[in-house]
C-alpha cells in the first residue's frame, strides 16, 4: 500500500525566493520594505502593551515613536553608508545610490542609536523619562528586527560561508560573492539572527516579569542579549565589510555595546533600584503636577478627619447629657417625673447647645 504512495521530495537546503518585488498597477512592492514595516509595527504593539501595563499612556507613546522610527530609519542608512562608503564613493560607484534605500543597506547600530536620539528628543519635549520609555520599547525593538533579517532573504543578502547541513540556504549565481561561484548554499545567517532575537525577546519580558526591570536595565539586557549573538554569528557572513586587527567593524561594534551594556545594567540596578512610576504625571497622559494635586487633596482630606473626630468626641451621648434620663444617684423622683420627649426633655438649659445626630461623622458629605 505505501508503494502507491508517491514520494515526496524534500529539499536538502531552504530555497532561496523566487522574487522579492512584485509590481502592482506599476508600482513596484518590495519585500524588504514590507519586511520592515511589518518589524515596525510588530515592534510598536509589543512595546506599546508594555508601556499601557505599567499605566503608561498610548498616545503619549505614538508621539515619541513618531520621533523615534524617522529617525532610526534615517540613522540605519546613514550608519550602513558611513561604514561601508567604498559601496557608493569612488572610482565605477555611484553616490545617488546611498540613498536607494530598498535595495539593502540599514545598519541596526544606526537604527537603534538615532532612534534613541528622537525618542530622547520627544520625551524631552513631553517631560517623559526616556529611560522607561527604552525599556518597554526593548524587547519590541527585538522583535522587530526578528522581521527585518527576513528582507535580508528575500535579497538574497547577507549570508554565511558555504555549508552542505540540511539548512543550509541556496543563493542564486548572480548573489554570490566573488570567489563563491561553485557553491550553492550558504549558512542562513539571517535565519540564525532572527532566532537568536526570538530568545532575546522572551528573556527580556520574563526577566522583566521577575525583577520589575526600571531606569534602562531591560534595555541595557536587550543590547547585551542581542550583541552576545550577533558577535558569533557576524564572524559567519562573507560579504564584503571593512575589518579592523582581524575583526570585522561589526564585531567590535557588538563586543563595545556588550561591555557597556553590561556595566550600565550594573551601576542602574545599584544607584536605582526598582522602577519609575509612570502611572501618573506626563507619562500617564496626564498635566504635569497632577499627581501632586492629587496627593494634595488627600493630605487634605485626611486632615479633616482628626477635627471631624473631635467634634463627634465633643458631643456628649443623649443618655448622659440628659439629666432627666438618670444615672441611678440623686433625686429618685426627678429620673421619672416626666415622660420622655415631655416638658423635662426639652428643659434644656439655654447655655448648653442642642446636638444634631444626624451632623456627626456618619453624615453624606462628599470627600472626593
Amino acid at each position: 500500500m505505501s508503494s502507491l504512495i508517491p514520494a515526496v521530495m524534500v529539499p536538502a537546503f531552504i530555497p532561496s525566493p523566487s522574487q522579492g518585488v512584485w509590481h502592482i498597477a506599476g508600482l513596484p512592492i518590495r519585500a524588504y520594505a514590507l519586511c520592515i514595516l511589518a518589524g515596525i509595527f510588530a515592534g510598536y504593539w509589543l512595546g506599546r502593551h508594555r508601556w499601557v501595563a505599567r499605566g503608561g499612556s498610548p498616545t503619549v507613546l505614538a508621539d515619541i515613536m513618531f520621533w523615534a522610527i524617522p529617525f532610526g530609519l534615517v540613522g540605519a542608512r546613514i550608519y550602513h553608508v558611513v561604514t561601508d562608503a567604498e559601496l557608493y564613493f569612488g572610482e565605477g560607484r555611484h553616490p545617488i545610490d546611498a540613498l536607494k534605500i530598498w535595495h539593502g543597506g540599514l545598519g541596526i547600530w544606526g537604527a537603534v542609536g538615532f532612534g534613541a536620539l528622537g525618542a530622547w528628543i520627544a520625551c524631552r519635549r513631553a517631560k517623559v523619562p526616556f529611560l522607561a520609555v527604552a525599556d518597554a520599547m526593548a524587547p519590541g525593538i527585538a522583535l522587530a528586527q526578528v522581521f527585518g533579517r527576513f528582507g535580508n532573504y528575500f535579497n538574497q543578502e547577507l549570508f554565511g560561508k558555504p555549508t552542505t547541513k540540511p539548512w543550509g540556504l541556496e543563493i542564486s549565481p548572480e548573489h554570490r560573492p566573488d570567489g563563491y561561484a561553485d557553491f550553492a548554499t550558504f549558512h542562513p545567517t539571517f535565519l540564525y539572527e532572527a532566532i537568536w532575537n526570538l530568545g532575546v525577546v522572551a528573556l527580556v519580558i520574563l526577566v522583566d516579569r521577575r525583577f520589575k526591570l526600571g531606569h534602562g536595565r531591560a534595555f541595557f539586557l536587550y543590547v547585551a542579549g542581542y550583541t552576545l549573538g550577533r558577535a558569533w554569528i557576524e564572524n559567519l557572513r562573507i560579504d564584503t565589510v571593512n575589518h579592523f586587527l582581524g575583526l570585522r567593524l561589526n564585531v567590535w561594534t557588538a563586543i563595545i555595546l556588550f561591555v557597556l551594556a553590561v556595566a550600565a545594567f550594573i551601576i542602574s540596578a545599584r544607584k536605582y533600584p526598582g522602577q519609575e512610576d509612570i502611572s501618573t504625571g506626563p507619562s500617564a497622559g496626564k498635566p504635569a503636577g497632577a499627581e501632586k494635586t492629587e496627593a494634595d487633596a488627600d493630605a487634605a482630606a485626611d486632615a479633616d478627619e482628626p477635627s471631624e473626630a473631635k467634634a463627634d468626641a465633643a458631643t456628649p451621648e443623649a443618655s448622659s447629657a440628659d439629666p432627666a434620663a438618670g444615672t441611678g444617684s440623686g433625686d429618685p423622683t426627678s429620673a421619672s417625673a416626666e415622660p420622655a420627649g415631655g416638658p423635662a426633655a426639652e428643659a434644656t438649659p439655654a447655655d448648653k447647645p442642642k446636638v444634631d445626630a444626624t451632623n456627626g461623622s456618619d453624615s453624606d458629605r462628599s470627600r472626593d
